[in-house]
């Protein structure tokens, strides 16, 4: 079954001088965040970005699909930590996004633990949808 999720965005002013609160409609389980041009280009001052909002969607989809490797190939996953950092440039965009990856797997090594993690850098819904821009990977056994 397909599911859709929504979020939506009040934005008021110029975007240099402006702000916005955007709000998590599907769940309601993150409170509205704050949102301005300055915590996308500068310090985030306690207000997201678009940037951290599609750090924390790659982090966790990637985090899944690993896992689902993982315990499709026998190996389930005590523990994944996996960070996103995605880099954005003023008048450029999107520039890259890293992904990294300590799990904790009993019964794998090194090499297989890398090759799983490289598929589902590869093959994650947030991957895929983002395939315009570059995406590395760092992977290691905890």
């Amino acid at each position: 079954m397909a599911t859709t999720r929504s979020a939506h965005t009040v934005w008021e002013g110029n975007l240099l001088e402006g702000n916005g609160v955007v709000n998590f409609d599907s769940s309601g389980a993150i409170a509205a965040q704050p949102v301005t041009w300055a915590s996308r280009s500068q310090d985030a001052n306690g207000k997201t970005s678009p940037e951290e909002l599609i750090a924390a969607a790659h982090s966790s989809c990637f985090s899944m699909a690993l896992s689902h490797a993982l315990n499709g190939a026998g190996t389930p996953p005590t523990k994944l930590v996996t960070s996103a950092d995605v880099s954005f440039q003023p008048g450029e965009g999107i520039t890259g996004i890293h992904l990294t990856v300590e799990g904790t797997v009993p019964g794998i090594d090194d090499e297989a633990f890398v090759a799983a993690a490289e598929d589902a850098k590869k093959n994650c819904p947030v991957s895929q949808a983002l395939t315009g821009t570059t995406i590395t990977l760092s992977a290691k056994l905890a």
